[in-house]
């Protein structure tokens, strides 16, 4: 018995539930997919996918006002009524006509929560290059390589959770913003010694950001990574940039990074605009923009 649940703001997520739809019908288990609407404001969108109660043993439902990524994750394993979780972000798509298959064979008694990986489609658009060049190179991992280091290579995006256990540490409803929650949630399901298995079943991140809103979002991703520091969230050794962050710090070398990142800001952002940019000098940007949040660190 599996509850797969999805979160949706202004995406069109229609043919991804009718896939998963196929597929469990298919497969003659018992399963429901509900899909919660964060207060969606396209109206052509929010009518696409009320086609999907039109679907047996499925629900969509819109919210009344926007509650944000941690709290609608939560509500829906409120909602959900079978043991197993399958949380899915509304701009991926399962990788293959196994992917229920694949999750429904790796559920057991001593396994917590299972991951399955990340993949990017191979078209994609120029004004997209970071976010792809970002997303195939440090996000979508063979599972040799995530299983390497399991618990900082679990992504939000696509995973598995039993009921129960994820009823004891949901989503951080406290942190809000943008980034790096699955650096939270994993860093809890390591602190509380959950097992999690990863396994080759992925999905696809179909919605590649724009070069510049790329940029954007990282920035804001890095004001939250350090909130989230500084609230306990997390530790230095949860996420590889803090980490790096925090050996500078005690070398004193921040100041260094942050006069780099000053004296050649357009300069790099040149490069991670253009269609070949360099994931160093991302790193480096990365570092600079968050050595320049908490100057009294230099």
């Amino acid at each position: 018995m599996i509850s797969i649940l999805i979160p949706t703001y202004n995406f069109n997520i229609f043919s991804m539930v009718e896939a998963l739809h196929k597929q469990c019908t298919s497969a003659a288990i018992v399963f429901e997919i509900l899909v919660l609407d964060d207060a969606s404001t396209k109206k052509n969108i929010i009518e696409e996918n009320s086609k999907i109660n039109l679907f047996q043993n499925c629900r969509y439902q819109i919210l009344n006002e926007n509650i944000g990524r941690s709290k609608i994750r939560n509500l829906l394993a409120e909602k959900a009524k079978y043991n197993w979780l399958l949380f899915l972000d509304a701009d991926t798509f399962p990788s293959s006509s196994e992917f229920i298959e694949k999750y429904l064979a790796s559920f057991s008694e001593d396994i917590s929560v299972v991951f399955g990986g990340i993949e990017y489609p191979k078209n994609t658009p120029e004004n997209a290059s970071l976010r792809y060049k970002y997303g195939t190179n440090r996000e979508s991992l063979s599972l040799q390589k995530r299983l390497e280091n399991p618990y900082r290579s679990f992504i939000t995006m696509g995973f598995a959770i039993k009921k129960d256990v994820f009823e004891k540490i949901k989503f951080n409803e406290k942190l809000a913003g943008y980034g790096y929650e699955d650096s939270v949630f994993a860093f809890e399901l390591q602190k509380n010694k959950l097992t999690l298995m990863h396994i080759d079943n992925p999905v696809i991140h179909l919605n590649l950001e724009t070069n510049e809103d790329f940029i954007k979002k990282s920035e804001l991703a890095l004001q939250n990574l350090l909130n989230f520091y500084k609230n306990s969230a997390i530790d230095v050794e949860t996420v590889k940039i803090l980490k790096t962050y925090s050996k500078l710090k005690n070398l004193h070398l921040l100041l260094v990074v942050r006069w780099v990142y000053y004296i050649s800001k357009s300069q790099i952002l040149k490069n991670l605009t253009s269609t070949k940019p360099s994931l160093f000098l991302f790193d480096l940007y990365r570092l600079g923009y968050l050595s320049s949040l908490n100057a009294k660190d230099a």
